[in-house]
């Protein structure tokens, strides 16, 4: 057979790899290094690049938005296609179209997200409030520049900020905006870095106005008197909680909580729900509504449905006849996102540095950082102007004697020439004789320099002015005040979110009481409870059960009472008889393991009925002893369902009761014995997995097998069975004796 001849590139191939300098050999690298040298350079480039806004209120991915569409002409004019915009953002900002546009559909007005939005939107644009009302596709809508953005721009070419090569280094872009208002506190701005993130509360921008100008003039002043609270778009209830949000105030981190808004139509019997705290979705809301509706802990509702429109967001909850709106609404405060907490951290980048800091820091680095706007805008006319000044006064010195311009320009024999002849001929330096000999020849006329000569004395006025104004702190001052009242005249509006000042809380022994009516419980052997009113007992016919169930046991008590439902684990869950829905004899009833969420494995030995904690739980053991715990040890300030340890694992149960007052119990053992036991003999406990006290006697091979209430006339002679000491190993019953048992 012939040999398949090698491929020799491929053997060329193989043996250059084999030669790979240092392939194959492991190197060991000390871990700090290498996160140092890797993963630091990406958290700086998050920190600084992406996450963390600036002392400008901006991100990188917002302000090279913003300046492509001032550069498209966009602060001006009618809308143009959102992708067009997208497609020209990507010049600056090349993290893809998709990030683009998810950028510019938070800072439109159509979203809602921003309380003073930057972006006019015209289309779908989605809504924060809503995670299904999804926004349309870039090519379908379109976008301009809002008018408050004319603060943002108007004074960026007048060398207020710096300008850095783009990432191709094709192209200018500004490294802050110069914004004419604290822009910073005047949005929600969000966003989580490497090792640390950025929350910041918006603003009214008219009390954040007068704020900033009460700092400029009195640094110490406070800021809670102009500064009420946070003002969300999407408005709602802010709960005023003055420590809070002075904490909120002085350092940049705290908590504000924010509830709906409500109004009830009496017509309709229905509570519509149109403002939301800004942490949340109607459908969160909605999907919380309804959890706690089938968890059967609201029982108020009869419908719950989201009816947002054009008109904006309204949830709508049908309440059954008789229902409280307030009381309801109180309710839902407490258990659904209809009241949320509002997490503060003012984390703000200060010349490429993180810091968190209250408002007045803010403010204050914002009032240093407007300073040096002014502050360069106003050397830059004082340039302009003082160019300006320096051709007039060349070209009055011609005014002098035009004749003897144009001869000079006439007798020179090279264009070369013309300048340094006209330098010579007045005493004019090289700029202005480059002015001069650019002057048309229609313009060599006594009007023409009169006009242009005659604002030289203006020029001299500004340029004084001007450098006033340089020299003084306080005249820039006065002009950052200026504008800023400017902007509050301009774009200032009322509060979207009002503020609460005293605030009527979630009671729950109020607002959670359950009706309250008369029922009877059907607990079977398997673990089965039926709930049926007392008053259709009469027409109701035989209890249904399973095949092989039984009833055990049967309570008469109210609908407000409380089940503790122990198990064969030791633990007991606590519920209520109103948590059970009212049935029918014809029902099999509801199976407490699974309205309970008990474990797969575990099963129910006692249900015990309790209306007030009075009284005591009494566990007997199969090793005959005896444990009394007062119903207190079960009784808890939170809401808690499940307690462990509820009674000794150490010994298997027997079985268990409930009594409000101490009685007598019959215990009974496997080998026939018998003892009357009063529950006062046994001091009780309030530690629920004590092990009890010896009560009854066993013999080897023996045990405690069943307890139950002894009843009057039981035993032919009772004393037999009762003893003054105890453990006693009880008696044997006689022929006379009523030796029928109540077991569980």
């Amino acid at each position: 057979m012939a040999k398949r001849k090698k491929d020799p590139v491929q053997s060329n191939s193989l043996a250059d790899n084999v030669h790979i300098k240092g392939a194959g050999k492991v190197k060991e690298e000390i871990i700090t290094e290498t996160l140092t040298g890797n993963f630091m350079p990406y958290a700086m480039s998050i920190i600084l690049s992406r996450a963390i806004p600036e002392i400008d209120g901006f991100k990188p991915s917002h302000r090279k938005l913003l300046y492509t569409m001032y550069n498209m002409g966009l602060l001006q004019g009618g809308t143009v296609k959102s992708a067009n915009i997208v497609g020209r953002t990507m010049q600056l900002n090349p993290h893809g179209d998709a990030a683009i546009y998810e950028t510019m559909i938070r800072l439109s007005r159509g979203n809602e997200t921003l309380l003073y939005p930057y972006v006019e939107s015209k289309g779908n644009f989605g809504k924060a409030y809503s995670k299904n009302m999804m926004y349309a596709a870039s090519r379908y809508t379109e976008a301009k520049l809002a008018p408050i953005c004319h603060e943002l721009f108007d004074d960026i070419k007048l060398d207020t900020v710096d300008f850095v090569d783009n990432y191709d280094n094709t192209m200018k872009e500004p490294t802050l905006l110069p914004v004419t208002f604290p822009s910073i506190l005047c949005n929600v701005n969000t966003g989580i870095a490497a090792g640390m993130a950025s929350s910041i509360a918006s603003f009214n921008l008219g009390e954040l106005c007068e704020t900033t100008i009460a700092l400029i003039k009195n640094p110490q002043h406070e800021i809670s008197e102009t500064l009420l609270a946070p003002d969300f778009v999407g408005g709602g209830y802010i709960l005023y909680d003055k420590e809070e949000l002075e904490k909120i105030y002085s350092t940049g981190r705290g908590s504000l909580r924010v509830r709906a808004k409500y109004s009830y139509d009496k017509k309709y019997n229905c509570i519509d729900v149109t403002e939301i705290p800004p942490t949340t979705t109607a459908e969160a809301i909605i999907d919380k509504i309804v959890e706690l509706v089938k968890g059967n802990k609201i029982k108020e509702l009869s419908d719950v449905r989201d009816e947002t429109d054009l008109k904006g967001l309204r949830i709508t909850l049908d309440l059954k006849r008789g229902i409280d709106p307030d009381k309801l609404m109180a309710k839902l405060y407490k258990l659904t996102p209809l009241e949320d907490s509002f997490s503060c951290n003012f984390n703000v980048l200060i010349k490429g540095c993180p810091k968190v800091m209250g408002v007045g820091e803010i403010l204050g680095n914002w009032i240093d950082f407007r300073l040096e706007c002014v502050r360069r805008r106003t050397q830059f006319n004082l340039n302009k102007k003082a160019e300006r000044l320096h051709l007039l006064e060349g070209l009055e010195k011609i005014l002098l004697d035009i004749d003897k311009a144009i001869k000079i320009i006439r007798e020179t024999d090279s264009e070369a020439e013309v300048v340094p002849n006209l330098m010579i001929g007045f005493g004019i330096d090289k700029v202005q004789a480059e002015y001069v000999a650019e002057i048309k020849l229609r313009h060599l006329n006594r009007e023409y320099i009169l006009k242009r000569t005659k604002d030289i004395e203006t020029l001299k006025g500004e340029i004084d002015d001007l450098n006033a104004i340089l020299s003084s702190n306080n005249k820039m001052k006065r002009i950052i005040i200026n504008e800023l009242n400017e902007v509050s005249k301009k774009y200032s509006s009322n509060r979207k979110s009002e503020i609460l000042y005293q605030v009527e809380e979630y009671d729950e022994a109020q607002v959670n009481v359950a009706e309250d009516y008369p029922v009877t419980l059907f607990i079977t052997r398997e673990g089965y409870l039926n709930k049926i009113k007392t008053a259709n007992l009469r027409m109701s016919g035989e209890q249904k059960v399973k095949e092989g169930d039984v009833v055990i046991r049967t309570y008469e008590c109210s609908n407000r009472d409380e089940l503790l439902v122990f198990t064969d684990k030791a633990q007991v869950y606590k519920s209520k008889v109103d948590d059970f829905p009212d049935s029918k004899a014809s029902q099999l009833g509801t199976y407490v393991a699974g309205k309970l969420e008990m474990d797969a494995d575990e099963k129910v030995v006692f249900i015990a009925v309790v209306r007030e904690y009075k009284g005591y739980m009494i566990f007997a053991f199969e090793n005959g002893k005896v444990a009394k715990v007062d119903v207190k040890s079960y009784q808890t300030k939170t809401n808690r369902k499940k307690l462990i340890n509820a009674y000794s694992a150490k010994v298997p149960l027997a079985c268990c009761e409930y009594i409000e007052e101490d009685t007598e119990f019959v215990l009974c053992s496997t080998n026939g014995r018998m003892l009357i036991l009063n529950t006062g003999a046994i001091t009780p406990k309030e530690t629920k997995n004590t092990i009890g006290v010896s009560v009854m006697t066993q013999k080897r091979g023996h045990r405690l097998e069943s307890m139950h209430l002894y009843k009057e006339g039981e035993f032919e002679k009772a004393w037999r069975f009762r003893t003054k000491n105890l453990p006693a190993a009880g008696a044997l019953p006689g022929p006379a004796d009523n030796t029928a048992q109540i077991t569980f």
